[in-house]
């Protein structure tokens, strides 16, 4: 049965930032695949421009670097991008998800150019080795997934 969930992204320290709900789709062990709609008038995101009321089929896992956000136009239904965070993996509880957003974002649009924003910011992070290193292989392979699918990841 489907179910709704709070999604609360917090910055790389943990403090909050912005939450929204979205409505579970499935679920495995460590994997969660969710349906929302954007809810803020307008937010631009490198070349492409989010609405209010286009629709996000988000995944979020516990155990990748990264959140993934498949991006529909609200009006006309078209794909816009995929949108994907670089973030420590996300805690995933039964009403909430949690992700630490480490700033470092990448846009796919449909006809596969990928456009990464926010590098300086990610750099300025101060993460520890260890994580900076785990933060930036995941970011690799999510780059090498999206050149390698034809439909994206």
């Amino acid at each position: 049965m489907s179910k709704r969930l709070t999604v609360i992204k917090c910055d790389a320290q943990g403090e909050e930032v912005f939450r929204w709900e979205g409505l579970k789709l499935s679920r495995t062990a460590t994997e969660v695949l969710l349906e929302a709609r954007f809810n803020i008038q307008e937010h631009r995101l490198g070349a492409i421009t989010l609405r209010e009321g286009d629709r996000m089929l988000e995944t979020y896992s516990s155990e990748r670097w990264f959140n993934t956000f498949e991006v529909y136009d609200g009006a006309n239904g078209a794909l816009k991008c995929w949108y994907c965070n670089l973030s420590y993996p996300a805690e995933l509880g039964e009403r909430q998800i949690i992700f630490r957003d480490l700033a470092l974002d990448l846009i796919v649009h449909p006809d596969g150019r990928q456009e990464e924003l926010d590098a300086e910011e990610f750099a300025a992070l101060g993460l520890t080795p260890e994580d900076k290193k785990k933060a930036l292989a995941e970011w690799q392979a999510l780059k090498d997934r999206f050149k390698i699918s034809e439909r994206g990841y």
